[in-house]
């Protein structure tokens, strides 16, 4: 299991898809969050420490920690079988009636609507989320599990095992995720030790905001492409140790949802933010980099200012930084 104490689990993330006969499915961003409530196997197990590992039947999509798990009341819908009482079923595409009950076999066209009181759980992981996406195939995730014939979206995993399985195609960015657990690990101890009067320093109370985003599917073969054209380079400062480096669209991939092979750079991940908000900029026709006035007071980031970029950009790229200029800037190229 890694730290010791910490969990790793392998949680099923399929957007609208996943929901079955018994629920209207959840609202999940496997890059950010995921949710579940306690209609749900394994429910209050998961742990703020733990691993999270999501799939989407098929592949693992990515790996990450998790940072938050906020629990509320609500009421859903729950449906079950009209015969047996189970939620056991699934809508049929072609057959009628649309339902086949798993356990009793009956077949309905309506199941029973029930109001249900239920704690809804959500977790936030976005911080040390990695894109895997397609790196390992479903059979194999099933394996690495505690019960590998589970049908559980929430499932013990041996993270051990998991780790050793991604490491072996040759990422290496899952030390990001051994990293992130290890802080939670000391969190955890230094909590243990103020509770039996060694007072350290005292944490400070904070929070988080929800933040939407699409999930960026394909990001990861996104990176690798950029890698093998670039190697392990920062377009705006140079050679940069790989886990550093972000594959950064020169567009607005929310918008745009597709990854074009001219149409992103490698960026260390700061810089990769604050061209993001447009304080950093390329001029498309001198080719170098503009740092905003906000950015003035920071030597780090002025000094940019000026500089040629370090790798050679087609004529995609240019096209993409014009218009990256022109959102961004106030004066015309």
């Amino acid at each position: 299991m890694g730290y010791g104490a910490m969990g790793a689990w392998l949680v099923l993330a399929v957007g609208d898809d996943r929901s079955h006969g018994g629920n209207d499915g959840y609202d999940d961003e496997p890059s950010q969050h995921y949710s579940w409530d306690s209609t749900v196997p394994n429910h209050a197990n998961m742990q703020v420490g733990d691993v999270i590992a999501l799939w989407d039947k098929k592949a693992l999509l990515g790996v990450s920690v998790i940072e938050e798990i906020a629990r509320e009341q609500a009421e859903k819908d729950v449906y079950t079988c009209p015969h047996c009482g189970k939620a056991s079923f699934k809508p049929r595409k072609t057959k009628k009636p649309e339902y086949l009950c798993f356990d009793c076999k009956a077949e309905f066209d309506v199941p029973v609507t029930n109001r249900r009181a239920v704690t809804t759980y959500r977790s936030r992981h976005d911080a040390a989320w990695t894109d895997m996406a397609g790196l390992l195939p479903g059979q194999q995730l099933r394996a690495l599990c505690d019960s590998p014939k589970s049908q559980n979206s929430l499932r013990p995993l041996q993270w051990d095992r998991l780790r050793t399985a991604i490491e072996t195609t040759g990422e290496s960015t899952v030390r990001i995720v051994d990293a992130a657990q290890k802080t939670f690990q000391d969190e955890r101890h230094r909590a243990a030790a103020n509770e039996k009067g060694f007072h350290g320093d005292r944490p400070i109370k904070g929070g988080h905001r929800t933040v939407t985003v699409r999930a960026r599917l394909g990001q990861r073969a996104f990176r690798q492409h950029l890698l093998a054209t670039h190697g392990d380079n920062c377009a705006f400062t140079g050679p940069t140790p790989r886990t550093a480096l972000d594959a950064a669209h020169l567009y607005s991939y929310a918008t745009n949802g597709e990854h074009h092979d001219d149409g992103g750079l490698l960026l260390r991940r700061d810089l990769h933010r604050l061209f993001d908000l447009g304080l950093l900029a390329v001029h498309p026709a001198q080719l170098t980099i503009d740092v905003s006035a906000q950015l003035t007071d920071y030597p780090l980031y002025a000094d940019l200012h000026g500089r040629i970029l370090t790798v050679a950009l087609s004529a995609a790229h240019r096209s993409w930084l014009r218009i990256h200029w022109t959102m961004h800037r106030t004066d015309p190229v």
